[in-house]
């Protein structure tokens, strides 16, 4: 097993030594320090934020702990406030409608400098689990300047390895007729639409070595089925917009994320009390960025739960780890007679079906989950309904002694081929809510 390539990176871009490493803490809080005077200097947000803080004064982590959190509501309310650079120097804007509703919008800039970072940590991550004999497609957005695919594309033009941006998934003859002229052996893409492609050209994927997944959580019953089926090494990249798009990636350990330490700082925090939690509990990440030019953040809650490793990787690098990340907070529901439960939850059992398209959960009420799917086949359709009916209804029984209403219906449901938008992550509707803001 080979160490991660993010270590040797990491190394050259922090002058660190293995030999010392808790002297990448003391130069990502310098570099943290760096960040809070220029985003002070230059952010009329962080210069409201961070009016009574001298960064100057600040002298340890436990103080850094201390200051407030930036929020992804701040962002929506007003994206420009957050701006350190003219917006002449900007080079790419990504607008991001993750809640599927007409309101604000977040706004995230880059420069062109903060676009390489992006290529760099790409190229190094890629590493992990490709060479330059590898045959790469991406089913990412990639046409544009500056996207996923693109900047990604550019990370591994570096080592001369083969690459394919074919977008999203939106036509499954023609990636599939794509697979198959550029011998591909190695994807890209979203969770759900790899696995909705390997159900449906489970011929073609026969031929799929490895498979990196990003952009949103990975049920393990994804994993699992790929595994299983096509031998192939599933893993998992954990980035988003924010971060400049990446944050960490697996190395072949399969075992958590190794991080962007280089241009990243992380946090593990209760959501409630803000407060650091120990290592190997979960918590909500928190992450501050350096070295970015146009829009730095400093404390961003990301709504994602994870949980820093408390044992070295087996690869051998003496850089920590982050396990998978588990979930977001949104989807942690609360239901009558104090359940409290979460979708990934609800995803074990419903990918483990594989005639399984798609599907919604719903909450209706305090007592009653609305389960919509839809399969391949439906001729078979009623007899699923019921047996994931059962399943879920033993679930609930089982861990939270609960009896809530559990209703399964087939519905014509969007297919994972059929996204428009990569950045729009999977979550529960809650009518609860819904009808109370009417």
């Amino acid at each position: 097993m080979k160490k991660t390539p993010l270590e040797n990176w990491i190394i050259k871009r922090t002058g660190i030594t293995p030999e010392n490493p808790d002297a990448l803490k003391s130069y990502q809080l310098e570099k943290v320090l760096e960040t809070l005077s220029y985003a002070k200097d230059n952010s009329r947000f962080y210069q409201k934020q961070l009016e009574s803080i001298d960064p100057r004064k600040i002298k340890s982590w436990e103080q850094f702990e201390q200051l407030p959190l930036t929020r992804a509501e701040d962002i929506k309310n007003n994206p420009f406030d957050f701006l350190c650079v003219p917006q002449s120097q900007i080079a790419r804007i990504v607008t991001l409608n993750t809640s599927g509703t007409s309101g604000p919008k977040k706004r995230i800039f880059f420069t062109e400098a903060d676009l390489q970072k992006t290529v760099d940590f790409f190229d190094y991550g890629m590493r992990s689990l490709i060479d330059n004999t590898d045959r790469v497609m991406v089913l990412l957005p990639g046409q544009a300047y500056g996207t996923i695919g693109d900047l990604l594309k550019k990370a591994l033009d570096r080592t001369g390895t083969y690459c394919v941006v074919y977008g999203l998934l939106n036509d499954l003859e023609a990636v599939e007729k794509t697979m198959i002229e550029n011998e591909i052996n190695c994807i890209v893409g979203i969770p759900i639409q790899v696995l909705y492609l390997s159900r449906s050209k489970a011929a073609s994927f026969k031929h799929i070595e490895k498979v990196l997944l990003s952009t949103d959580y990975v049920p393990q019953a994804l994993v699992i089925e790929l595994n299983r089926k096509f031998g192939c090494q599933v893993f998992n990249h954990y980035g988003m917009t924010e971060m400049g798009y990446g944050g960490g990636v697996e190395c072949q350990a399969l075992n958590g994320y190794h991080l962007r330490e280089g241009d990243l700082y992380f946090e593990i925090i209760d959501p409630v009390s803000g407060k650091a939690v120990a290592d190997g509990s979960e918590g909500e990440i928190v992450f501050t960025t350096f070295n970015r030019q146009a829009m730095p953040l400093i404390r961003y809650r990301t709504g994602d739960i994870g949980a820093f490793s408390v044992d070295a990787c087996q690869c051998g690098s003496f850089l920590r780890t982050m396990k998978k990340v588990s979930g977001r907070l949104r989807n942690r529901i609360q239901l009558a007679g104090d359940v409290t439960f979460d979708l990934k939850e609800l995803e074990e059992i419903l990918l483990a079906d594989e005639d399984l398209i798609d599907y919604q959960v719903t909450i209706k009420d305090d007592q009653t989950l609305l389960i919509e799917v839809s399969f391949y086949q439906n001729e078979t359709a009623k007899v699923k309904e019921a047996q994931l009916q059962k399943c879920v209804q033993a679930h609930l029984l089982k861990n939270y002694d609960s009896a809530i209403r559990i209703e399964v219906e087939r519905s014509p449901l969007q297919k994972p081929d059929q996204l428009v938008n990569s950045m729009v992550k999977r979550k529960i509707r809650d009518w609860r809510k819904e009808s109370s803001s009417e």
